[in-house]
């Protein structure tokens, strides 16, 4: 360990991996640490269930009705991928993707007047929803076929809209659409989880419903994928792809000091030998002294042993209650997948819900979300502090990520694993840098 690194890592998270992935691939020298005995940090998936029990701090052992605890892989941080968004881009170009299998989620669901109904994947799904009535899908069509048609480099697609200037409120209006329809759009389709958006510039909402209809497009159920074996496997598959690239991986290693001179990191001291680095990429829980707090999210693991009523006995689903729905600022989400994923026991449903709290009882706060997953066999309650970098580390080349949000899916991840690297390396983030230039060990063509 006593070596000089161009890059040190602290946490296997899936930010720091893919990170430690990219910095490999593009020729640094990286070695990677954690101080827990298992891949993931905050982003993994607890085997078996007993761990799991331990960590929450429940008494006794998962009763026998849970089956065999090595059949669980639960994960901590709730999240989907989109089919068509920025972190399966970065899968297929450094051809993680040969490590993890993928199934579609089976639907999404989006709360109203205290039933859920399914979000329309299809036109003839849009035709025959009872979400809203026949002008109002007319006029919601319209909507989609503009947002389609939309293209930022021509202004033709534009409509009298300025994409940079005209409110996303104003853009509605002009389509003529309802509350119930604007609350829809906003939340389960541009994935907004507050309101603020009506009033900021069109152009982003746009390229989120985008996003959104091109993910749907590639598999037709839902737009959102899930790794078989959990959410822990992603970080894990990018943690190999630095390993062929040269990279050095330390589980279990306690982190005594992060030493710098002069306001500028030079290295980590763990059992009395230090690592010497250039730039270091941590996680908050490393360097509680260089983050601050901007919120907590609460989330809420339930096992299930039946699938969520309403939901067509989906195996895998996401349900987004719109805050507007339940008189708060910030939605509340739903992820909910089954031992069809191999994270549960045969029979066996995982529902998490999470949301950022907005008072002080936040358990009060999902109970809308709870009371759909009733009868719950067994929760788990955590509450997290939403923690971000005091600073950019451009003095002290000390790049922190940020706390997991309470969003969905990988999008906001993704956005920051690209600022983390073009503060380290000055330039903007390119998916072409993370093309292979290797063969895997297996000795693949």
């Amino acid at each position: 360990m006593n070596e000089e690194y161009d890059v040190i890592v602290l946490g296997t998270g899936l930010t720091e991996c893919i990170l430690s992935g990219i910095m490999s691939v593009n020729g640094k020298k990286v070695l990677h640490m954690d101080r827990n005995p298992y891949y993931g940090g905050e982003s993994a998936s607890i085997t078996p269930l007993e761990d799991l029990y331990k960590r929450f701090k429940l008494p006794g052992t998962p009763p026998t009705s849970m089956g065999r605890g090595r059949d669980w892989n639960v994960d901590l941080i709730p999240k989907f991928l989109m089919a068509n968004g920025q972190l399966v881009k970065m899968l297929l170009y450094t051809e993680v993707t040969r490590y993890l299998d993928f199934k579609v989620i089976e639907g999404s669901f989006v709360y109203k007047g205290g039933k859920i109904y399914k979000v329309p994947s299809t036109e003839a799904e849009a035709l025959a929803s009872s979400l809203m009535g026949l002008f109002e899908k007319r006029r919601f069509r319209k909507f989609l076929v503009y947002v389609a048609n939309f293209d930022e480099k021509d202004p033709r697609t534009f409509e009298g809209i300025d994409p940079q200037k005209t409110a996303m409120r104003d853009v509605y209006k002009k389509f003529d659409l309802g509350q119930d329809v604007i609350d829809f759009t906003g939340h389960a389709l541009a994935l907004y989880r507050t309101d603020d958006y009506l009033d900021q510039p069109c152009s982003e909402t746009i390229n989120r419903i985008k996003l959104y209809s091109e993910s749907l497009a590639r598999y037709g159920k839902s737009p959102y994928l899930y790794p078989l074996y959990g959410l822990g496997e992603l970080p894990q598959g990018f943690a190999r792809l630095s390993a062929i690239y040269g990279g050095t991986y330390m589980l279990n290693k306690p982190i005594e000091e992060i030493i710098v001179e002069n306001g500028k990191v030079i290295g980590v001291k763990s059992e009395g030998e230090i690592a010497r680095c250039k730039q270091l990429i941590c996680d908050p829980s490393y360097v509680k002294d260089r983050v601050e707090k901007v919120g907590q999210v609460i989330r809420v693991i339930c096992v299930l042993s039946h699938p969520i009523k309403n939901t067509n006995d989906a195996n895998s689903c996401q349900i987004i209650i719109p805050q507007n729905q339940v008189n708060r600022k910030s939605d509340i989400y739903v992820c909910m997948i089954s031992s069809a994923h191999n994270v549960a026991a045969q029979g066996k449903y995982i529902a998490i819900v999470s949301t950022t709290v907005e008072t002080k009882e936040p358990e009060r706060e999902i109970r809308p979300a709870l009371e759909l997953l009733e009868p719950i066999e067994q929760k788990f309650v955590s509450i997290s502090d939403l923690l971000v970098p005091k600073d950019l580390g451009k003095e002290s080349q000390i790049f922190i990520s940020r706390a997991y949000d309470a969003t969905t899916h990988f999008e906001t991840t993704c956005d920051d694993i690209k600022d983390i690297y073009k503060r380290m390396t000055g330039s903007e983030f390119d998916f072409e840098e993370m093309k292979r230039k290797k063969n895997d060990i297996y000795g693949e063509d």
